[in-house]
């Protein structure tokens, strides 16, 4: 089940270009204000325009949801939704965040198994 949401906030790659991204970064990596961590490649990022959210249906995001910023991480499960998001590092490798090194996948596509 799911639902429809209004998302505004920024593309992520807006955001990295205009802090001067390096042509080998390869993967983004997103911390979180409460330790939580994951990533994703750059490239999916920029095929999908994903967006760092600070609004949820013409309404500042609330904390429950992820404020000051929410990855909206389309067609991926929800431990790539990362909520909180207070750091973002560009890197030329992949890094496994909190949930990915217990295990679950870290390519993450909804319709896939998530462990392994």
């Amino acid at each position: 089940m799911g639902f429809t949401t209004k998302w505004t906030g920024i593309r992520v790659t807006d955001l990295l270009n205009l802090s001067g991204l390096k042509p080998e970064a390869k993967y983004i990596a997103f911390k979180t204000a409460d330790g939580y961590s994951t990533s994703l490649p750059l490239e999916y990022l920029q095929e999908n325009r994903l967006l760092l959210a600070f609004g949820i249906n013409d309404l500042t995001l609330p904390p429950e949801r992820g404020f000051p910023l929410q990855l909206v991480a389309k067609d991926r499960y929800g431990y790539k939704w990362a909520k909180w998001v207070t750091e973002i590092e560009a890197t030329d490798e992949d890094r496994l965040g909190y949930w990915e090194s217990r295990g679950y996948s870290n390519r993450a596509r909804v319709g896939d198994l998530p462990f392994g």
